[in-house]
C-alpha cells in the first residue's frame, strides 16, 4: 500500500469517528481542543490562542499587566479614545515634581482639553452627554439606557435635529426615548423632574426625534410601574400579584390604549387593596404615582366595570 493510500483510509477512518460522537459528550479544554469525553478523541487542536502572552493568579495581577485601556463607550464624546493627564504632580516613581514641571504640565493639561473640544460639534455633543449622565444618574436607569440614549443623539447630531432647539431639551428626549426603547418605567414626569427644561419641550422634542429618526418606540407596558408604584406604598405582596392579574386582564381588552401607564397602574393597585385588602386611599396613590385622584378614580372605575372585580373593601 502506498503513502498516500495508508493516507487517504487514515483520513477515512478518522471521519468515521467523527461522525460516530454524540454531540453531547463534546467539550472544549483550557487549552483550545475540542475533545470527545467518553472515547478521548481530538475533533480539533492547533487553535490560536487569542489571550495575552502573561499569566495572572489574581485579579490584582491581572490589572497590574493589563496593557489596556478602557473599552470605547458611546457615552463620551471621543469614546473614550482620548489621552487623560493624571492631576497629580507626581512622577512614575510617586515622588512630587519640581515647580517648573508642574507648570509646564498645567499648561499640558490646558491644551490637552482645548484640543479635546476644538469643534462647536464637539462641545456640543460634550456637553449634550454630560448631560445625558447627570440626569441618568439622578434617575438611577442602567448602563445600558446611557448608552442608548447616546446614540439617539448622536443620530440627531448627525442628521442636524438639534438646530433651533435647545441642547438639554433634546438630551432629555434622547433620554426618555431610550428609557422606552430599554422598557425602563420612567414616566415623561419622571424625566422632567431631573431635566432642565419644561415638560411641553420635552414631549414636543421627542415626538420629533421618534418621528424624524423613525425609532418605532412600543407602547409602555403599564406592568412595569406597579412594583416601583407599590414600593414606594410599601403595600403586600398580595396586592402587588392581584395588580399585576387585572393589568394584565384589562390591557388583553385594549383598555389601556391612550392612557397614562403610570396612572394605569396605580389604579390598578388601588382596585387590587379594594379586593385583597387593606385599602389604599385615592389621594396616596395619586401622590405616589403623580397623577390625579380623577386619574385614579376614572381609571378604577373602568378597570372594575370591563371585568366585573368583586369589591370587598
Amino acid at each position: 500500500m502506498t503513502r498516500i493510500s495508508r493516507q487517504r483510509d487514515e483520513q477515512h477512518a478518522e471521519t468515521a469517528d467523527i461522525e460516530e460522537i454524540d454531540p453531547e459528550n463534546v467539550v472544549r479544554t483550557a487549552d483550545g481542543e475540542l475533545i470527545d469525553e467518553e472515547t478521548g478523541l481530538i475533533i480539533e487542536e492547533d487553535n490560536l490562542d487569542r489571550g495575552p502572552e502573561w499569566r495572572a493568579f489574581t485579579h490584582r495581577e491581572q490589572q497590574q499587566k493589563s496593557r489596556v485601556g478602557a473599552p470605547t463607550t458611546r457615552t463620551m464624546h471621543d469614546k473614550g479614545l482620548t489621552t487623560d493627564i493624571d492631576w497629580q504632580d507626581k512622577d512614575a516613581a510617586g515622588r512630587a515634581i519640581s515647580q517648573e514641571k508642574r507648570s509646564r504640565m498645567k499648561r499640558l493639561r490646558t491644551w490637552q482639553e482645548r484640543i479635546r473640544t476644538q469643534e462647536s460639534g464637539e462641545r456640543n455633543l460634550q456637553f449634550a452627554l454630560s448631560e445625558i449622565d447627570r440626569m441618568a444618574s439622578a434617575l438611577g436607569v442602567p448602563r445600558s439606557v446611557r448608552e442608548v440614549a447616546s446614540v439617539i443623539y448622536r443620530r440627531a447630531l448627525e442628521r442636524d435635529l438639534i438646530r433651533g432647539r435647545s441642547i438639554e431639551g433634546v438630551a432629555t428626549a434622547a433620554l426618555h426615548a431610550a428609557c422606552r426603547r430599554e422598557s425602563i418605567p420612567r414616566s415623561l414626569d419622571d424625566v422632567t423632574a431631573v431635566s432642565r427644561v419644561d415638560r411641553r419641550e420635552i414631549g414636543r422634542t421627542y415626538r420629533y426625534l421618534s418621528q424624524e429618526l423613525e425609532l418605532e418606540l412600543e407602547p409602555v407596558d403599564p406592568k412595569r410601574y406597579i412594583p416601583q408604584i407599590a414600593s414606594e406604598l410599601d403595600v403586600r405582596d398580595e396586592i402587588q400579584q392581584k395588580a399585576v392579574d387585572i393589568v394584565d386582564r384589562t390591557t388583553a381588552l385594549g383598555l389601556h390604549s391612550g392612557k397614562s401607564p403610570s396612572g394605569y397602574a396605580a389604579a390598578a393597585l388601588y382596585a387590587a387593596s379594594r379586593v385583597v385588602g387593606p385599602k389604599l386611599t385615592q389621594q396616596a396613590v395619586a401622590d405616589t404615582a403623580d397623577v390625579t385622584v380623577v386619574t385614579i378614580r376614572n381609571r378604577y372605575q373602568e378597570q372594575v366595570e370591563a371585568i366585573d372585580v368583586e369589591i370587598a373593601y
